[in-house]
């Protein structure tokens, strides 16, 4: 798997590999909603977390391991969504960490980005590409399950979050075999917001 960061574009946003120059637009994006991860994060990127939580995605980013990707909706990052676990040998990632403002919450920029990073991953080489997703968050299973993901099972107590609260971990994949139609259901599906 030759996975680089890169800039991914359709009609609907921009994915920027996530630089200093979108630290503070996704701040503020992520202060828009900063009851949101306490109810569904491992982490949180809202107020006094933000600083500790960017430096951990750098340092990861600079480790090789990871690619954060600032979602730009009509020129101003809206959020973020990342390949995390990068395991070439393996032909391997996860894509999560994906959080959006609510302004352009349950329209296409979800599809939207997911399309274009599994496009990415599997045109790079993936084998597997992975979802984990807390197991009480049912609109974020709802949407991995929308994008014609395969759920495996159920990692109990899987991590504490910061907030103390045990999680359970939802697994789901998407295979290289299953991507050509996976992609086209999502190709139909954002054809249809016109």
């Amino acid at each position: 798997m030759q996975l680089e960061p890169k800039v991914l574009e359709n009609r609907f946003l921009r994915l920027e590999p996530m630089g200093e120059a979108h630290r503070a637009g996704l701040q503020a994006a992520c202060n828009a909603d900063a009851d949101f991860f306490p109810a569904f994060y491992p982490y949180s990127w809202a107020g006094e977390h933000f600083a500790a939580t960017w430096d951990r995605l750098m340092a990861d980013q600079a480790g090789g391991n990871t690619i954060g990707f600032a979602v730009i909706v009509a020129g101003v990052c809206r959020g973020i969504s990342t390949y995390y676990g990068i395991d070439r040998a393996n032909d391997v990632l996860e894509i999560g960490g994906t959080y959006f403002e609510p302004s352009v919450r349950g329209g296409a920029v979800n599809p939207s980005a997911k399309r274009l990073m599994m496009g990415h991953a599997f045109d790079s080489g993936a084998r597997r590409v992975v979802y984990r997703v807390d197991a009480i968050n049912a609109r974020s299973r709802a949407a991995v399950l929308k994008l014609g993901a395969v759920q495996e099972g159920i990692l109990r107590q899987d991590r504490t979050t910061f907030t103390g609260r045990v999680r359970d971990t939802v697994i789901f994949s998407i295979l290289e075999g299953e991507w050509p139609a996976v992609r086209d259901r999502l190709d139909a599906r954002l054809a249809a917001f016109g």
